[in-house]
């Protein structure tokens, strides 16, 4: 190899070694859920950085990134799920963060929390948060119905986060299995999930958001 050819193919690693970890800061700076830990996400055996990432990115699929099952959390009919976000630059988890700091929450949008006990083929949804949402400053409240039915098929049980964000027509989805602890004969929400901007669906969808890109927003307000 002569010497021009030997830095061309230097300079051209270094450049994608460069490109690589700018990309991955940048996925660490978006968000994804803490609490309840998601598949993929922060604390679990399978940690995928792609978590962090909106449906579509490098073949993240809907639902659930496509991940296998984590972490199980039990949750009961009636309780209130105290729901946290996390990005990489949140360095201590059992505390919310008293300033701002890295979270690309491009200007907010809208949350919806829902339940799935199909594996993700339909969510129901439990609260949603039409502007403010997420940010990592916060717990965000997310009340399971008091008629909620029991559902233990690991794998099948799942809460699930949405977001729909405000500056960029982009759909995040993070999913945690859960055990609930329910009501016989109890029912399901029949709202769904609304579903935009990746394959199948309609594209464009911009939310009205809070006008906090990075900063920190104004907090749960539905």
């Amino acid at each position: 190899m002569t010497f021009v050819a030997f830095a061309v193919s230097w300079f051209l690693c270094l450049g994608m070694l460069l490109l690589s970890i700018l990309l991955l800061g940048s996925t660490e700076a978006h968000i994804a859920l803490l609490y309840p830990p998601p598949r993929g996400g922060f604390g679990t055996k399978g940690v995928d950085w792609r978590v962090h990432e909106f449906v579509g990115y490098h073949g993240y699929k809907f639902p659930c990134g496509g991940f296998p099952k984590g972490l199980n959390s039990i949750l009961k009919a009636g309780q209130i799920v105290p729901v946290r976000f996390w990005t990489s630059e949140f360095k201590d988890v059992k505390r919310l963060p008293k300033k701002s700091i890295g979270q690309a929450r491009h200007g907010g949008g809208m949350c919806e929390f829902s339940l799935s006990y199909d594996g993700g083929k339909s969510f129901h949804v439990l609260a949603t948060y039409t502007r403010t949402c997420p940010d990592v400053a916060y717990e965000w409240p997310v009340r399971n119905p008091d008629n909620v039915p029991p559902c233990s098929n690991l794998g099948k049980c799942l809460l699930s986060w949405s977001w729909m964000a405000a500056l960029i027509p982009q759909f995040y989805h993070n999913c945690a299995d859960v055990t609930v602890q329910g009501v016989k004969n109890g029912r399901l929400p029949s709202k769904t999930i609304q579903l935009y901007n990746f394959k199948g669906h309609k594209q464009g969808v911009r939310m009205s958001g809070d006008g906090h890109s990075r900063s920190v927003g104004p907090g749960p307000i539905k």
